[in-house]
This record gives C-alpha cells, sequence and structure tokens, in this order.
C-alpha cells in the first residue's frame, strides 16, 4: 500500500494557503439611513415587534387555530456576512404573524410611498407565504390581537403558490357611496423564480397613481392603479336591470338545420367504415398449421403442484419460434381496407335562421352604487404599521432590511449596503455548492479499500475548493475531511515541535506504548532496552512492546 503521509501534508498546505486566499467576510454594520420605518433586525428588535397571541374561532365559537408559528431573529444558515441576521418564520405546517407599529401614520399624500425588503426562501419553496401588510392606522396597540381581518391597505410580497411564484401587490379601496372596502388585485402579477438565495421586492407606489413593482432591484411591472387591477377602482356607469328577463317567444339560435333538405335515396347509414380487402392474397409460406403460441418447451412442473388441489397443470405459452421465421402462422384472415361506400349518419345542412331576432342581453339602467374616484392613491387609509401574517408549508423563511419610506434614492442606497453585498457572496457560494455536487455525481471515485490515494485526494482537494469560499459550509458539508485535515495540522506541528525541541525538551524518555489487548501476542515476549537516562538519573531497564 502506497503512503498516504505525504498526500496529507500537501492537503495540509493546500488548505492553508486557502485560507490565507480567502477574502474576509464583510461584518454588518446597522445602515445610517433614516426613515418613518426602518428595521434591520438589531439586538432591540423585541421592542418593535409583537409576535400574534390571536386565535381563530367558528362561527359558532369553537376554536380551530392559533397563530403558533415561531418567530427567531438569528443569522442565515449559510451567512455570507458576519452578525448580520434576520427575522425567521421558524415552523413548518403553521400560521404566523407578528407586526410592529411606525411611530408616525404614514398618509398618501404628495410623496411617493416606497416598501422595500428581503426575503430568503433558505431550504427551497413549497406554499409559503413573503408578503407583508401595510396595516391600516389604528392598529397600533393591538399588536397581540393582530389577525388575518386586522384591516390594512396594502399588501406586497412574494408567494409560493403550489406551485409557482407570485409576487402580490393588492389594495384595499373604499367606495364612496357604500363606505364598504374592496381589495383590488393586480391583474398580470410578476412570477420570476424565487430559489434560495436572497431575493429584493421593491414597490414604488407615486402621487399621479403609477406604480412600479421591482424584483432584484429591476422593474417587472409599470402601470397604473386605474387600469391594471381587477375589479376596478371605479364601477360602470350602467349595470344589467336585475328585473328584466329575457322572453319567451325570444329566437336566439342563429342557425338551424335546413327543414326542406331530404336525405338522398342512395345514402346509406349502415354501410361499414372498413371491409375485408378482396384483391388480399396470403403470403407464400404462410404456416397455416403452426399456432402463433406454444407451450414452453423448458418449463417443468413444480415439485410441490398437486394435480388434486391445484388442477391439472398447464405450462405457461411463448411465441412459436417458427412463426418468426415465416411470414406469419395459423389461421390466415384477410384483411380489412377502408370501404369506398362509406357515408356515415346523415344530417341535414344548417341555414340561418329566418326568426332569429340576436343574442338577447338586458336593458341598462344607472348603476345606483356609480362613483368616480380619478385619483385613489389619495383615498388609500393611511397606515401604521407593518404586520407577517401567513400560512407556510415552508420554514426557515427569512425576512430583513425593511424599509418603509418616501425616498427612492434612499432604498436604493441602503440596498446597496445590504442586498448588492449579499448577492454576489450567495451566488459564489452556491456555485461552489453545486459543482462540489456535480463532481459528486459526476465522478466515479473508487474506495478507500480499492485506491486510498485517489479517495483521500478527492475528498481533500474538493473540501478544499469549498473551503474557499466558505470554511463554515465546508465543514458542515464534508464534516469527516474537515476533521481528518484539522488532526493532520495539528500532528504536523506536534512532529516539528518534537524535532526541533519545542515539545518535550525536558520530559523524560518516551517509551512505546504497549498494545491493549486481552492476551499476550507473540510479540509480548520480545523486550528492548529503554534510552540511557539523563546524567544523575539511574539506569534502569524497561521492557517494550514492538507495535506491528
Amino acid at each position: 500500500m502506497r503512503s498516504v503521509a505525504p498526500l496529507a501534508l500537501l492537503a495540509v498546505a493546500v488548505s492553508s494557503v486557502s485560507a490565507a486566499d480567502e477574502p474576509a467576510k464583510p461584518t454588518f454594520t446597522p445602515t445610517a439611513i433614516k426613515a418613518p420605518f426602518l428595521e434591520q433586525f438589531t439586538d432591540d428588535w423585541s421592542e418593535r415587534w409583537t409576535p400574534s397571541e390571536a386565535t381563530k374561532k367558528t362561527a359558532v365559537g369553537g376554536e380551530t387555530w392559533s397563530y403558533v408559528g415561531k418567530w427567531e431573529v438569528e443569522e442565515p444558515l449559510e451567512p455570507v456576512i458576519i452578525d448580520d441576521k434576520g427575522l425567521v418564520a421558524k415552523t413548518k405546517a403553521a400560521h404566523h404573524a407578528i407586526s410592529a407599529p411606525f411611530k408616525k401614520p404614514i398618509a398618501f399624500d404628495d410623496q411617493p410611498l416606497v416598501v422595500q425588503y428581503e426575503v430568503k426562501y433558505q431550504k427551497g419553496g413549497n406554499c409559503g407565504g413573503g408578503y407583508v401588510k401595510l396595516l391600516e392606522d389604528g392598529f397600533q396597540t393591538a399588536g397581540k390581537e393582530f389577525d388575518d381581518k386586522t384591516p390594512w391597505t396594502i399588501m406586497f410580497g412574494p408567494d409560493l403558490t403550489c406551485p409557482g411564484t407570485k409576487i402580490h401587490f393588492i389594495f384595499r379601496h373604499k367606495n364612496p357611496v357604500t363606505g364598504e372596502f374592496e381589495e383590488k388585485h393586480l391583474k398580470l402579477p410578476p412570477k420570476p423564480v424565487f430559489g434560495k438565495l436572497t431575493n429584493l421586492y421593491t414597490l414604488h407606489l407615486f402621487p399621479n397613481n403609477t406604480y412600479d413593482v421591482r424584483f432584484n432591484g429591476e422593474s417587472y411591472n409599470l402601470g397604473n392603479l386605474l387600469e391594471d387591477f381587477t375589479p376596478p377602482v371605479n364601477p360602470p356607469k350602467e349595470i344589467d336591470d336585475p328585473e328584466d328577463k329575457k322572453p319567451e317567444d325570444w329566437v336566439d339560435a342563429k342557425r338551424i338545420p335546413d327543414p326542406d333538405a331530404k336525405k338522398p335515396d342512395d345514402w346509406d347509414e349502415d354501410a361499414p367504415y372498413e371491409i375485408p380487402d378482396e384483391d388480399a392474397v396470403k403470403p407464400e409460406g404462410w404456416l397455416d398449421d403452426e399456432p402463433e403460441y406454444i407451450p414452453d418447451p423448458d418449463a417443468e412442473k413444480p415439485e410441490e403442484w398437486d394435480d388434486e388441489e391445484d388442477g391439472e397443470w398447464i405450462a405457461p405459452t411463448v411465441r412459436n419460434p417458427k412463426c418468426d421465421e415465416a411470414p406469419g402462422c395459423g389461421e390466415w384472415k384477410r384483411p380489412y381496407k377502408a370501404n369506398p361506400a362509406y357515408k356515415g349518419k346523415w344530417y341535414a345542412p344548417m341555414i340561418d335562421n329566418p326568426a332569429y331576432k340576436g343574442e338577447w342581453a338586458p336593458r341598462k339602467i344607472p348603476n345606483p352604487e356609480y362613483f368616480e374616484d380619478l385619483n385613489p392613491v389619495k383615498s388609500l387609509v393611511p397606515i401604521g404599521g407593518v404586520g407577517i401574517e401567513l400560512w407556510t408549508m415552508t420554514e426557515d423563511i427569512l425576512f430583513d432590511n425593511i424599509y418603509i419610506g418616501h425616498s427612492i434614492e434612499d432604498a436604493e442606497a441602503l440596498a446597496q449596503e445590504t442586498y448588492f453585498v449579499k448577492k454576489p457572496l450567495e451566488e459564489a457560494l452556491e456555485k461552489a455548492a453545486n459543482k462540489v455536487d456535480d463532481e459528486d455525481e459526476e465522478e466515479q471515485v473508487a474506495s478507500f479499500k480499492e485506491d486510498p490515494i485517489e479517495f483521500i485526494r478527492n475528498k481533500v482537494f474538493k473540501f478544499v475548493a469549498l473551503a474557499r469560499i466558505d470554511p463554515v459550509l465546508a465543514f458542515k458539508t464534508h464534516p469527516e475531511t474537515g476533521a481528518a485535515l484539522a488532526l493532520s495540522v495539528v500532528t504536523l506541528f506536534g512532529m516539528l515541535g518534537v524535532l526541533f525541541g519545542f515539545v518535550g525538551a525536558q520530559q523524560k524518555p518516551i517509551t512505546k506504548s504497549a498494545k491493549k489487548t486481552d492476551a499476550p501476542s507473540p510479540d509480548d515476549k520480545k523486550t528492548e532496552t529503554a534510552p540511557v537516562a539523563p546524567a544523575g538519573g539511574a539506569k534502569e531497564e524497561t521492557p517494550l512492546k514492538k507495535r506491528k
């Protein structure tokens, strides 16, 4: 067997170079940017956020479910910025709800509204929301009671819709005639791929009723509140008269079968679709007396077969090999062909209906609930806080760097400090991990027993490649390799210490340790003389056991 010691030392050297070449991870620093609401989930986050303790009940008062989903502020599972933490929905298949009030309500006046935040589906997606609700002003004292019935003005953000993805943009608009609110949904919401990396979601809403939905800094949907939402903001001026009914004698059939048409005398509806081909001739060499299937000549009746209990044993059949050598075998039957006389069932041709009056529609009447709001942004209820209320089948959804304010420039500056720092680091980490996975699938590596040198080399260099990007992830995905390399480093420095006198310079002579066995081996009978003690010490004989 070849020695693996040189390879282990090489691995240590390469690992040391990788650690030296690895760029230092950035460290999280709270932003200096100010906004009506800006959250980076620093250590005092719990002073602002309140998990919901609400309970849903049925119409008759029976308890159905509560917001039992757990919230934690912690680092991502694969951090790329030191000490950077986010709010994590921890529980799978559970209802989550948490909210935070604003110091001052935000009104929709002459400034744009900017909503921006990050979401990371750390374990991929399987039915999980990532949207936020901008709650109506007035909810601020009801944090523990926050639930799906709490009034909100805007809902925005990603949703895994089982299957598929969507970025919601919904607003609640008040009908000035009835006083009722109605949800207005974006007709064509963006549907980008979310993946497992951090994504940035941004909404710009302007005083002139235009909006811009952005994903990772790029515009995905530009439009107008008066044109792109369903149901529309403004109802129609006229509606169908609910009292108007279609007359009984109204004819709305545009075409009818020709009542004067007659089936031709020579039309045979019973003629078959196919008939035997009288011109067909049996192929030469056809084996009439050979069956297509014969009993399997190699089959044998099982020894445990009992004719009285199981009946007469019959061998399974197989295709007759003689049939494969001939055009065919068995009884020859004339093939079928299309029947030229076939016409099928006769139907009268269609003609225009002379009694046709057109498509009936109820008459129109003025809509009693009609109104015209040409500036719906100004009609939106001011917002007093932000809430996250969702049900998810995906755990460990991370929220971070929430900006709600009026400055597009400040929101973009925050993204440059946070998202655009994470993005290249996360992409590099994912690329390295995928490369390792691809190599694991594509390469057929010999086992340790077959080729120990190749086995160790493959493991070491995969670990080193990933450690260049993220040493922590390398130890997580390849713990055995990491532990072995760490042990090699310790062993190397121990050997150097012995060689140069740094370790054990004043210690007593080191004796070879005995093998720990239950019974003495032939080697136990052989002894060697211990080294001479230092000056002033007594010379003594010590029995030693040789290592195998």
